[in-house]
């Protein structure tokens, strides 16, 4: 595997280990030029799924972009780089589980938003401001009373 750093093409495992859920292999491993260590997933290749955008463009499901996201919503935020592996995890688990060849980025969106409502408030919040387009203080003001509605007891 090529070095992400040095672009060494030779690198040595340290450790493997399945990840919590059994779908993929985390690997451990230093490169021989270098020296620095990085982390793999070794995952099995699927049935692409196509994510239709709302311009009606289909593309095929990157589960990198989600990550991305994930870690913009999260940033300077006490959440592990593992706890934001796992969401994302979990949101492609139900994808391709829900999906028949197909899902509408809505879809999605409202998975990753129901992961980090679990995770972090503050996160989920950033995260909805861009995905639901907010733009003014009456959106953010209005999802925050969902979120207080639906920490308070039901009487």
């Amino acid at each position: 595997m090529r070095c992400p750093f040095c672009h060494y093409l030779d690198t040595k495992v340290l450790d493997s280990r399945p990840t919590d859920d059994g779908q993929a292999i985390r690997r451990r491993r230093e490169c021989l030029e270098c020296h620095r260590r990085f982390t793999s997933y070794e995952r099995v290749e699927e049935i692409p799924v196509w994510v239709v955008k709302k311009d009606g463009r289909r593309e095929a499901f990157d589960r990198a972009k989600i990550l991305r996201g994930l870690l913009t919503a999260c940033e300077k935020r006490p959440i592990s780089l593992e706890a934001l592996e796992e969401c994302v995890d979990r949101v492609e688990r139900n994808v391709r589980d829900a999906a028949s060849g197909e899902i509408v980025t809505r879809s999605i969106g409202e998975l990753v938003m129901q992961e980090l409502r679990e995770l972090d408030e503050v996160a989920y919040v950033r995260f909805a401001s861009v995905y639901r387009q907010f733009t003014d203080i009456e959106g953010f003001r209005q999802e925050l009373e969902r979120m207080i509605h639906a920490h308070r007891p039901q009487d």
